[in-house]
C-alpha cells in the first residue's frame, strides 16, 4: 500500500486540507465537494416498474471532480473518509460505484473527529461499504423525489406560481407553522387578577401573593378565580377586615439541580438559538468549520465531534480527561464522584450510533484557542465546551423557602430561593433572570404577621408564542419528525420558498404558506400526517439496520400516495381538451398541452390577480388609497391611482437582516423571472443573488453570503472575499452609470455570464489559429485580475489631495481593512467612522491606479 500510496476521498476541502497535514507522505487527499451523483433534475428519475430504481446521472459541476478522482485513483489503493452517516455513506457508495471499484472490499473509513490520533487509527481499520446505510438513504431520496415531483407541478399549477414545493418533512415543519398561527389568530384573552400582600413579622418585611380564598386556589392550570376587577376589589375589602394574621408554615428544604447532557443536534441549535441569537443553518455552517479542523500551532486540528448526531453518549476517553479538567480549573467540590451519564430521549428517529457533540480535547479550552478563531467559531465552541464540561459536574444546591401566612378564609404564600452551591452552574451560568436568588428573611412558625398593604394587579392570557428555529427543531425532535441533519435545510427551504417570513427570532407563515398547507391537509392529509411522518423516519431506520428492504417501504408509500394524486381534478387544455402540465423550459416553468407537439397551446403560470384594497391612504398624492398588486416579482404596495400617481413599494418577506451598506433598512426576499430568490434592501441599492446571512465577514465586518452547501462569502464588493456579481461593471455596461435596477440584475448578470463566455472562447480560438500570416499564434491581451498592493497604491497617495483624515487612515493601515480599529483607537475615531474612511480613500486610489493603467496600455 505504502509503494503505490494512498488516495484518501473525504466530503469538503477544509476537511481533506486538514487530514492531508495529519497523514503526511503517502497519501493524497481528495475532496468530493458534497453529492457527485444525484436524480436528474428534470426528469423523475425513478424506474417505478424496476422496483423504484433510481437513475443518477453525474452532477452537471461535478463531472471535472469526478474526472480529477479518477486520474488521482489510478495505481493508488482508494480509501473513502466521508461523513459519518447516511448521506455520508452515500457519498462514499457514489464515488466507489463512479471509481468502479468494489464496495465490498474494506475501504470505507470513519471517524467522528478530526483529531491525529483518531484519523491515523481510523485508517489502519477499514470496513466495507455498509449497503444498509445506502439503501436508507436511497430510500429517503426516492421518496422524497416522488413526492415533490408529483407534489411541485400540482402546486405550482393550483396557485399558478413557480418555484412551489412539496416535501415529507418541510410540509409537516410548515403545517405546524400554520396551525400555531391559528391557534394565534383564534385566541381570545382572558382577564385574570393577582392579590399580593406586604407583611411584616418579627420586623422583617416580605412579600407574598394570594395562595386561596376559603380553600379554593386563586389560580390553577385550568381556571383562575378572579377574573374581574369588582370581583377582586371586593376580595380585597374582605381581606383588610381580617383581624389576626399568623405564620401558619415554613417549609425549608434543599433542592439539586443538576447538568443537562452534553449536546446533540437539536439541543445545539436551540441552545444557539436561545443564547446566541443564531438560526439553524448558522449554527451548523459554523459547527462545520469547527468539526473540519483549525490551524493551531500544533497543526490543524477538530476542535469538535461530529455535529449531526441525536446521541448522549461520550467515549471513555474523553470522560477521562474532562474529569482531570474539572478539578484542576475549578476545585475536587465540582467533580462527582462517578462519571455522570445520559440516555437520549428515545423518539420515532432517534439513532445512537455516534457520539454527542463535544470538544475534541476539554482542556483544550475556549480562550486557549481564541486567537485561532473567528468570533463566531469563538462563540459556538465556548457553547459546546460549557456544555460538554457542566455535564460532567456536581449538581448546583439551592436552600428553598416557602413561608404561609394565614388570616380568616384566606392564604397568602411567599418562596424563596438561594444558591448554596453553583456546582456545574460555575461554568454554565444562570438561564435568566427568573434563576436569580430570592432571599426572604428569618421568619419563625406560629409567629404573628401584620398586613401593612396590597396591591391588586390585572393581567390578561397571552396567546401561544410563534415558533423559534429554537422550539420549531424541538417540536419536531418530540414528534420523531426529520434527522439531525434535515432540521437546519428544512427551514431555510420553507424561507427560500416564501413559505415563512422571519420576524427577529419567530418563524411566521406567509399567506402564501398558509394557502399551501390548507391545500395539502385537504388533498394529501396522510403526506402532512405527523404520526405517518414519524413512522416513515422508523422505516428508514429499519431498513438501516438491515430489517426491511427499502423497495418496500417505497411501494406501501407510493401506491396510495398515487390514488390520492390521480383523483385530483387536472386543467385541461381549452384546445383540444387534453390534460395540461407544468413543463420546464429555459425560460422556467409554464403550463403546456400534454398533447404537444399536435396541440401547442400554452399558458403563464402567474395568473393576473386583482389588486387588493389594504386600508391605507396614498402618502403620495393623498387622493387614491394603497392596494396590493401582484407583478411577476412578487407582490408590491402602490397606489389605485396608477398611472396618475406612482407611488409604490416592496412587499416582501425580511430576513430581519439589516443592510449592511446603509445600515438603515432591512434584506428582504424576492423573486427573480425565472422563479428564483434574490435579496435585496429595501432602502438602498444593496442587492445580492446570494443569500444574505447573519454572520460577519472576518476581514471587513459586513454580512456574509451563501455559496453551495458549506462555503460562504462576502456580501461587500470592495472586499478580497466577495463572492457576488460584479454589479458596478453591469451598471456601466447599460451605459448610464446608474445602479442596475433589481428585476434587471439578475437578466443582466446571466447575459454577462453568457457574453464572457463567448468572448473567452473566441480568444482561445484564435490563441490557437494565430492571425499572422507567418503562422506565429497570436496571444490575445489579457489583463491582470489581481488586486492592486499596497506598494502599487502608495505613490498616489501623494498625487491625490485625499481629506486629511481619509489619508492617514489609509497610510496608517497601508490598505488593510483588519488594521482599522488600531488606527481608529490612534486617532481617537469611532470604528465605523474610521471604517468609512478607510473606504473611501481605497476607492479613490484603486481608481486612480486603474486609470493609470489604461493610460500605459493606450499609449
Amino acid at each position: 500500500m505504502a509503494n503505490k500510496g494512498t488516495l484518501v476521498i473525504v466530503e469538503s476541502p477544509a476537511k481533506a486540507k486538514s487530514i492531508a497535514k495529519m497523514l503526511g507522505t503517502g497519501y493524497e487527499v481528495k475532496a468530493s465537494k458534497g453529492h457527485v451523483a444525484d436524480l436528474p433534475e428534470r426528469d423523475l428519475g425513478v424506474d417505478v416498474e424496476r422496483d423504484f430504481a433510481p437513475e443518477y446521472e453525474v452532477k452537471k459541476d461535478k463531472k471535472p471532480v469526478v474526472d480529477e478522482l479518477k486520474r488521482a485513483a489510478k495505481g493508488k489503493d482508494v480509501l473513502i473518509a466521508t461523513d459519518p452517516d447516511r448521506e455520508g455513506e452515500a457519498i462514499g457508495w457514489h464515488v466507489a460505484r463512479l471509481l468502479e471499484l468494489d464496495p465490498s472490499r474494506p475501504m470505507r473509513v470513519e471517524f467522528h473527529e478530526i483529531t491525529p490520533r483518531v484519523v491515523r487509527e481510523a485508517i489502519r481499520k477499514p470496513r466495507p461499504i455498509d449497503q444498509s446505510l445506502v439503501d436508507a438513504q436511497q430510500a429517503r431520496r426516492v421518496l422524497d423525489r416522488l413526492v415533490g415531483y408529483n407534489l411541485s407541478p400540482l402546486l405550482a399549477q393550483e396557485f399558478r406560481r413557480r418555484a412551489l414545493s412539496a416535501g415529507r418533512v418541510q410540509s409537516v415543519a410548515l403545517r405546524l407553522l400554520v396551525e400555531r398561527e391559528a391557534e394565534i389568530e383564534a385566541f381570545v384573552p382572558q382577564e385574570y387578577w393577582t392579590v399580593a400582600g406586604l407583611f411584616e413579622s418579627t420586623q422583617a418585611r416580605f412579600k407574598a401573593m394570594l395562595y386561596s380564598v376559603e380553600g379554593e386556589r386563586v389560580q390553577t392550570a385550568e381556571k383562575f378565580l378572579l377574573t374581574g376587577e369588582v370581583q377582586t376589589r371586593e376580595v380585597v375589602e374582605r381581606i383588610r377586615q381580617v383581624p389576626q394574621w399568623r405564620i401558619s408554615k415554613i417549609d425549608r428544604r434543599e433542592r439539586r439541580r443538576s447538568p443537562a447532557a452534553p449536546f446533540t443536534t437539536s439541543t445545539l441549535q436551540q441552545a444557539a438559538s436561545g443564547r446566541l441569537g443564531w438560526t439553524a443553518g448558522r449554527t451548523m455552517r459554523v459547527a462545520q468549520r469547527l468539526y473540519e479542523g483549525i490551524d493551531l500551532p500544533e497543526g490543524t486540528v477538530g476542535l469538535i465531534t461530529y455535529m449531526r448526531t441525536d446521541s448522549v453518549r461520550v467515549s471513555q476517553e474523553a470522560l477521562a480527561e474532562v474529569r482531570k479538567v474539572i478539578p484542576q480549573m475549578f476545585g475536587q467540590p465540582y467533580l462527582p464522584d462517578k462519571p455522570n451519564f445520559y440516555s437520549a430521549k428515545k423518539t420515532a428517529s432517534t439513532q445512537d450510533a455516534h457520539e454527542a457533540i463535544r470538544p475534541t480535547s476539554p482542556s483544550r479550552t475556549p480562550d486557549s484557542v481564541r486567537s485561532y478563531l473567528s468570533e463566531e467559531e469563538y462563540r459556538l465552541y465556548d457553547l459546546i465546551w460549557r456544555r460538554f464540561v457542566a455535564s460532567q459536574m456536581t449538581p448546583a444546591v439551592f436552600d428553598q423557602t416557602t413561608v404561609t401566612v394565614e388570616g380568616g378564609d384566606f392564604v397568602f404564600r411567599a418562596t424563596g430561593s438561594i444558591l448554596k452551591f453553583d456546582g456545574f452552574l460555575k461554568v454554565w451560568g444562570r438561564e435568566s433572570e427568573e434563576e436569580a436568588d430570592n432571599l426572604l428573611p428569618r421568619l419563625d412558625e406560629g409567629s404573628p404577621a401584620r398586613l401593612l398593604a396590597l396591591e391588586p394587579e390585572q393581567h390578561f392570557t397571552e396567546p401561544p408564542p410563534r415558533y423559534t428555529d429554537a422550539s420549531l427543531v424541538k417540536t419536531l425532535e418530540e414528534l420523531g419528525i426529520g434527522r439531525p441533519s434535515t432540521y437546519a435545510p428544512t427551514i431555510d427551504t420553507l424561507e427560500k420558498r416564501l413559505y415563512l417570513e422571519r420576524n427577529g427570532k419567530t418563524l411566521k407563515p406567509t399567506p402564501l404558506g398558509k394557502d399551501v398547507v390548507r391545500w395539502l391537509v385537504e388533498k394529501f392529509p396522510r403526506v402532512v400526517a405527523y404520526d405517518f411522518t414519524a413512522t416513515m423516519e422508523d422505516h428508514l431506520d429499519q431498513i438501516e439496520e438491515g430489517k426491511v428492504p427499502w423497495p418496500k417501504v417505497v411501494r406501501e408509500f407510493y401506491e396510495p400516495f398515487m390514488e390520492e394524486v390521480s383523483r385530483l381534478p387536472r386543467r385541461t387544455c381549452p384546445v383540444c381538451g387534453r390534460p395540461m402540465e407544468v413543463k420546464v423550459s429555459r425560460f422556467g416553468q409554464f403550463l403546456g398541452c400534454t398533447g404537444y407537439p399536435e396541440c401547442r397551446h400554452t399558458e403563464r403560470l402567474e395568473a393576473k390577480r386583482a389588486a387588493e384594497p389594504i386600508g391605507e391612504p396614498c402618502p403620495k398624492c393623498h387622493q387614491g388609497e394603497l392596494v396590493r398588486r401582484h407583478g411577476r416579482y412578487g407582490s408590491f404596495i402602490s397606489c389605485s391611482r396608477y398611472p396618475e400617481c406612482d407611488y409604490s413599494r416592496d412587499e416582501a418577506p425580511s430576513t430581519g437582516i439589516e443592510c449592511p451598506k446603509c445600515h438603515a433598512g432591512e434584506i428582504v426576499q424576492k423573486i427573480s423571472k425565472r422563479g428564483k430568490p434574490y435579496y435585496r434592501c429595501n432602502n438602498c441599492d444593496f442587492l445580492s443573488f446570494d443569500r444574505v446571512l447573519e454572520s460577519r465577514c472576518s476581514i471587513c465586518g459586513w454580512n456574509e453570503i451563501q455559496k453551495g452547501r458549506d462555503k460562504t462569502a462576502c456580501s461587500n464588493p470592495d472586499c478580497e472575499r466577495y463572492g457576488g456579481p460584479d454589479l458596478k461593471a453591469l451598471s456601466e455596461r447599460r451605459g448610464n452609470g446608474k445602479a442596475t435596477p433589481p428585476r434587471f440584475a439578475a437578466k443582466e448578470a446571466s447575459r454577462s455570464a453568457r457574453r464572457n463566455h463567448a468572448t473567452n472562447a473566441k480568444r482561445k480560438t484564435l490563441s490557437a489559429k494565430g492571425s499572422n500570416a507567418d503562422g506565429k499564434k497570436k496571444k490575445a491581451t489579457q489583463t491582470s485580475n489581481k488586486p492592486a498592493a499596497w506598494k502599487d497604491l502608495e505613490p498616489f497617495l501623494a498625487r491625490l489631495n485625499l481629506p486629511a483624515q481619509e489619508a492617514e487612515i489609509v497610510r496608517r493601515t497601508q490598505g488593510q481593512q483588519k488594521a482599522v480599529p488600531e488606527a481608529a483607537k490612534a486617532l481617537n475615531l469611532p470604528e465605523n467612522e474610521a471604517l468609512t474612511l478607510f473606504r473611501k480613500g481605497m476607492f479613490k486610489l484603486r481608481m486612480a491606479y486603474g486609470r493609470s493603467k489604461k493610460e500605459a496600455v493606450t499609449a
